[in-house]
């Protein structure tokens, strides 16, 4: 039996009696990954055709747009996004080392998962939280008026966005640096322990190694989430003072209608985003934003009542400020008139088209990952242990990554411009929000998708060659009951992304297609804010509910 299992186990390992396939395009697995690769590629170049032609008919005036303003909109965008990660790692330092020291309080637990639901919260959502507690009529603006001696004006502006990203971005920045610290090894602890080392010396030789290891990567996802941050400086931004790359590229179309200008704003963005990219694969960053907490390992340690007040203090801290956006959109949400809500049109429409556009965003983003997936592997499988990597294989290997260098916005914005061309851009308005919805999801699929894939194969490979199992049957006889699972995380994953986006339907949303971001977005320019906090309330809880489901499925999957 250990015999046979180490015969099927062997995947990858190509028996000598084998003939290698003529050509890599004989393995359907290939074929589906070069079509996913195929679909990408068309999505991104049209963007980019968009933006040439624009440029090549006005190109004076896309050098006419390289003024003083849109190098204003390039230095607030780099400044909010240098101060969003520096207000937002600082402080995940010493909250991930609070956590760290203490590995066995109550509620510890109820803390970090509490952390992973910014994650989960479309960001219209968490800017409507940020509002209700510190707008100009916000839970927060009687006690802000008293302490500043004059009326409050509100958070608009630079730092409605800072506290917005911070609110998002700092749970992350706890579960990365706590994860870093959960790999150093029990021994040193115990070593430290005995060599009666207090606490300035143990952060010093112990923590933090493992935290400057993790500290570059960690600060350049950051600020990279910030530089393409649209949804947060839409809503928050407060002006022209106030306003980013992306969303001066959505005023260009959508408010002034100068292509020329959107042209330049998104020739600059592109390299900004390529330059953000191409340091954090330097730096090895978490570019998914996804951290697995194991059991933390012992702690040796004695820690004293002053390090002890000082921990509780900072959890505490971070735990009312990361709560209290997520309590303000629900009672604010409670505050309306739900049942009126839930009995309009315009609610039931913005819901359906959500659920249809997000359903179709989440088939297509499962079946691209899977099909890259599979292409993956089966073009390693071909060229066994030894052989060099073809480009092929490098590109169904990091196509994914396409989407992280080219942000929706951008792409939407190039395809707006190159269907203004050849037709109406709101006419095709439903088929890109679902083609960009997808490929946005596609780096989260993946992560859901390729380990269980991968390990599936190595046990399969060999005897799926033997006995000539492929294509579909192989699919549906022996890939399908172990990615069962995978694939529903995925989907449940890009589902709830795809629900709480307003990216591209900014673009492309009108009367006729709307969405409840699209929707909520309108509700809160017209002033009608009590029914904006109920649909934030209501598209919250349908995300957040998602995104336990795809945890829950990935739990079971991993048990």
């Amino acid at each position: 039996m250990a015999d046979r299992d180490k015969q099927v186990g062997a995947a990858a390992i190509p028996l000598p009696h084998q003939a290698a396939p003529p050509a890599a395009l004989r393995d359907k697995r290939v074929a589906a990954g070069i079509a996913a690769l195929v679909f990408v590629a068309v999505l991104i170049g049209g963007a980019f055709l968009g933006l040439v032609i624009e440029s090549a008919g006005d190109f004076s005036g896309a050098l006419a747009a390289f003024d003083s303003y849109l190098f204003r909109v390039v230095r607030f965008t780099l400044w909010q996004a240098l101060l969003s990660t520096f207000l937002s790692v600082l402080p995940a330092l010493f909250v991930a080392r609070a956590l760290s020291r203490h590995p066995g309080f109550f509620g510890r637990s109820f803390i970090l998962q509490l952390f992973a639901v910014p994650l989960a919260l479309p960001a219209i959502v968490a800017a409507l939280g940020v509002l209700a507690l510190y707008g100009r009529a916000g839970y927060f603006a009687e006690m802000l008026t008293k302490i500043g001696g004059q009326d409050w004006p509100g958070i608009y502006g630079l730092s409605g966005i800072l506290v917005a990203h911070v609110f998002f971005n700092l749970p992350l920045c706890v579960r990365l640096f706590l994860e870093a610290l959960q790999t150093v090894p029990a021994d040193q602890w115990r070593l430290a322990s005995q060599l009666g080392m207090s606490a300035r010396p143990a952060f010093r030789f112990i923590e933090w190694p493992a935290l400057r290891q993790a500290l570059p990567g960690v600060a350049g996802l950051v600020f990279m989430l910030c530089i393409t941050s649209f949804t947060i400086v839409l809503i928050l931004g407060g002006g022209p003072r106030a306003t980013t790359l992306e969303v001066a590229i959505y005023q260009a179309l959508r408010f002034d209608f100068d292509p020329a200008r959107a042209v330049a704003l998104t020739l600059l963005q592109i390299l900004l985003t390529f330059a953000v990219v191409a340091l954090l694969s330097r730096l090895g960053a978490n570019t998914t934003a996804e951290a697995s907490l194991s059991v933390a390992p012992r702690r040796y340690l004695s820690i004293g009542n002053g390090e002890v007040a000082l921990n509780v203090l900072l959890i505490l801290l971070a735990l009312l400020f990361v709560a209290g956006p997520m309590v303000a959109t629900i009672a604010a949400g409670l505050q309306s008139e739900l049942a009126r809500l839930a009995g309009e049109r315009a609610v039931h429409l913005a819901t359906t088209t959500s659920a249809a556009l997000a359903f179709l965003s989440a088939l297509l983003a499962t079946a691209l990952s899977l099909s890259l997936t599979m292409a993956r592997r089966g073009l390693a499988t071909q060229r066994g242990r030894n052989g060099g990597r073809s480009l092929l294989e490098y590109a169904t290997d990091t196509g994914a990554g396409f989407v992280l260098v080219v942000p929706p916005i951008v792409i939407g914005a190039g395809w707006f411009l190159l269907l203004r061309h050849i037709g109406s851009a709101f006419a095709i308005a439903p088929v890109m929000v679902v083609a960009v919805n997808a490929i946005m999801a596609m780096p989260f699929a993946l992560r859901a998708v390729r380990p269980a894939y991968d390990a599936a194969s190595e046990r399969h490979e060999r005897l799926c060659a033997q006995l000539g199992i492929t294509g579909w049957a192989r699919l549906k006889l022996i890939d399908w009951p172990v990615l069962r699972r995978p694939l529903a995380t995925a989907f449940a994953f890009a589902m709830a992304l795809s629900l709480g986006d307003l990216g591209v339907i900014a673009l492309f949303g009108s009367d006729s297609l709307q969405t409840l971001p699209y929707l909520l977005l309108a509700r809160m320019g017209s002033y009608r804010t009590a029914d904006a906090a109920g649909l934030a309330l209501f598209l919250g809880l349908v995300c957040f509910a998602l995104i336990l489901l795809a945890d829950r499925l990935g739990k079971e999957r991993s048990s």
